[in-house]
């Protein structure tokens, strides 16, 4: 079995312990995560694990014959090839080993079948064979616009040069060939950080067949989940492994931590009422051993420290100034790049409350909507009526760029942030990731991720009721995540957002709205899809199962000039009237289809606001349902009579009232999928 080994590895910094006599084992079959607060060191550990950087003590034992490869966080640039050659690169193995069965072929031509040298030639030959086939050799090519779909790029990339794409797509690049290598050990640094929804989702079920090993670093709480097998959390240069998933790791860690600020709080006040004696007797000749004694002792004292992960930060927003049930209304949205549409007759109506999601793959027009919801992209044809009252923040990763100054970043959040929530700024950026002297810094300093989360916490401060929000937890740690999910949910006021992290989205969102890239190339096509995410993806689950039994495109590939509700223009005559148009035969003219499109729009607003309201009525009655059915469980209850009795008769009236609800629910649904 393949594996790397690790025994005792120390390794240092100046005066700080990176790691500290850790051990790993990663073999064939790992599937681990790796976890710890930013800067605890999970970056080095990989480099260490990869061999790029030698320890200061310790043994790395590996297999022989064992391969690993190792992607980092960023800073791969590719050059000089296409897509497709940069990509066939990664079978440079493959390359070696062909060559070297040519030439065994060569010497076994030449060799008597009953000599020795025969006998370890074939021997040879046929481990060289084994290995090409491992590698998948002869299907390289179809392996290669295999996973670089999967990764996201268009057939039409296949032929670029690599230099023409950007930073983050360079990095899909790297992950590709680190793929197409197929190791025996993989180390992945942060590789869901330039990738959307479907290409997490695709990266994802690679990684649980790959039949190797891998040890992960991911701030996707989603992804870690549906990978992952164990953990290792790095903390004080200590290693420990957890057995189970992500979650199951922070359950057992929450209470490992309750127990550890219980004995940080024990030793403070042992530390407190110790030094309180050492200042009261230090003049006190008589006390003198005594003191020298307590001395000595807190000196030798192992000083217990918590995690940044422990110290929960949770803040709510400047109050939402008061809109009107209306916040936004799209009419005939179209926005065009020249010859191209990129969103074509979109309308949508955004109420007050409402969370929406817009998803879609990279090029769909996500970004480009939210610019012209937001104001900043003016260039489009329709309406974007805002409603009374409303006023809107946003943010996205290009206009973080822009900050600039000299200004501290501390004097800078303290000129703005509402006088309540000064006293908590420092913990506030601590929350993203500005701890200690970082609060100091100049402005202009900051990186192109510190600048991003310095913009996101700026918009957080202001009283606004309407935020755009266009990926706002790229560069957070899980942490941070955690704490702008809980500000959001708290927010009184309304959110449009794009986020490519599916755990964040499905504790957010309320509603979602699809784009779909035309793959013909014409404008996106758009559905709106009331109710939270994990809906969404069972409804898109069904559809594509029924297309699969059917053999029709899915509604995820519609055929090309397809087009769905809302924002559908109608077609002048549907399939089910032969071209007629009208139920007396009669093409319906030109006014007559728009009447009948608003008539149909009308119809599935009002149906998606009926559905909206049944599945937060279905949500509060299954609350309902577990509170009476915690109730019964309760001693104090199941052992009275009357009382419980009670309780179970409230009990069959809230489940009739949940089925009622749902039946009445999965009709609207039927209506809905007829209208649309």
């Amino acid at each position: 079995m393949a594996f790397v080994q690790f025994s005792r590895v120390s390794l240092a910094f100046g005066d700080r312990d990176i790691l500290d006599t850790v051990s790993m084992n990663l073999a064939s079959g790992t599937k681990a995560a790796l976890a710890g607060a930013n800067g605890s060191g999970k970056s080095t550990l990989m480099k260490v694990l990869s061999g790029a950087i030698t320890p200061d003590s310790g043994e790395r034992a590996i297999q022989r014959g064992t391969t690993v490869s190792y992607l980092p966080q960023s800073g791969i640039v590719h050059s000089g090839r296409t897509l497709v050659e940069e990509a066939e690169t990664a079978f440079a193995r493959g390359y070696e080993l062909a060559a070297r069965l040519e030439s065994l072929g060569e010497d076994l031509s030449r060799e008597d079948p009953a000599s020795p040298r025969a006998s370890r030639l074939v021997e040879e030959h046929h481990e060289v064979q084994l290995a090409l086939e491992a590698l998948q050799w002869h299907r390289r090519t179809a392996l290669a616009e295999q996973i670089l779909t999967g990764l996201g790029f268009a057939k039409a990339d296949f032929s670029r040069r690599v230099e023409e794409f950007s930073g983050g797509w360079q990095m899909r690049v790297a992950l590709a060939k680190i793929l197409l290598e197929r190791p025996d050990i993989l180390l992945l640094d942060e590789p869901t950080n330039y990738l959307d929804l479907e290409a997490r989702d695709w990266l994802e079920s690679w990684l649980r067949d790959f039949t190797g090993g891998f040890l992960v670093v991911s701030h996707d709480r989603y992804f870690l989940d549906s990978t992952c097998t164990e953990v290792y959390e790095l903390f004080g240069g200590e290693l420990k492994r957890y057995p189970g998933t992500y979650t199951q790791y922070e359950k057992v860690r929450e209470v490992e931590l309750a127990s550890l600020v219980k004995r940080y709080e024990e030793q403070r006040a042992e530390i407190e009422k110790t030094e309180a004696l050492i200042e009261r007797f230090r003049y006190k000749a008589t006390k003198a051993a005594m003191v020298q004694e307590r001395i000595k002792h807190l000196e030798k004292m192992e000083r217990i420290e918590l995690p940044e992960s422990i110290k929960r930060i949770h803040f709510k927003f400047p109050p939402a100034p008061h809109t009107g049930r209306l916040v936004l209304t799209v009419e005939e949205l179209t926005r065009r790049y020249g010859d191209r549409s990129v969103i074509d007759s979109l309308d949508f109506v955004l109420e007050k409350g409402e969370r929406l999601v817009v998803v879609g793959r990279n090029g769909a027009g996500k970004s480009t909507l939210l610019r012209v919801l937001a104001g900043i992209d003016a260039d489009y044809s329709g309406t974007v009526t805002p409603g009374s009252g409303v006023l809107s923040g946003y943010f996205s990763q290009d206009n973080a760029e822009s900050l600039s100054g000299t200004e501290r970043i501390i004097d800078l959040l303290e000129s703005e942030a509402p006088t309540h929530l000064i006293p908590r700024l420092r913990d506030m950026l601590g929350a993203f990731l500005f701890r200690g002297d970082d609060i100091f810094k100049q402005v202009c300093v900051l990186s192109g991720g510190e600048k991003s989360r310095l913009a996101l916490l700026r918009l957080l401060l202001r009283p606004v009721n309407l935020l755009i929000l266009d990926e706002p937890t790229n560069h957070l740690d899980l942490l941070s995540k955690d704490v702008l999910l809980g500000a959001l949910r708290d927010f009184g006021g309304t959110v449009v957002f794009v986020s490519h992290d599916r755990a964040f989205i499905e504790s957010l969102a309320t509603r979602v709205l699809e784009l779909t890239a035309d793959p013909s190339g014409g404008p996106s096509l758009v559905r709106s899809f009331p109710g939270d995410f994990r809906y969404y993806s069972e409804r898109i689950a069904r559809e594509a199962e029924t297309a699969s039994a059917t053999g029709s495109p899915s509604a995820r590939s519609p055929s090309p000039g397809a087009r769905d509700a809302p924002g559908a223009k109608p077609a002048l005559a549907s399939p089910a009237d032969d071209g007629s148009g009208g139920c007396d035969g009669r093409r319906m003219t030109p006014a007559e289809v728009r009447e009948a499109d608003k008539r149909r729009k009308s119809d599935l607003r009002r149906l998606e606001r009926e559905e909206e309201r049944l599945l937060s009525e279905i949500a509060l009655a299954e609350e309902s349902l577990r509170e009476h059915e915690h109730a019964l469980a309760d001693p104090a209850v199941y052992s009275d009579g009357p009382r419980c009795r009670a309780v179970q008769e409230e009990l069959g009236l809230v489940t009739a009232r949940i089925e009622e609800l749902s039946a009445r629910w999965e009709a609207v649904s039927r209506d809905m999928e007829e209208l649309a």
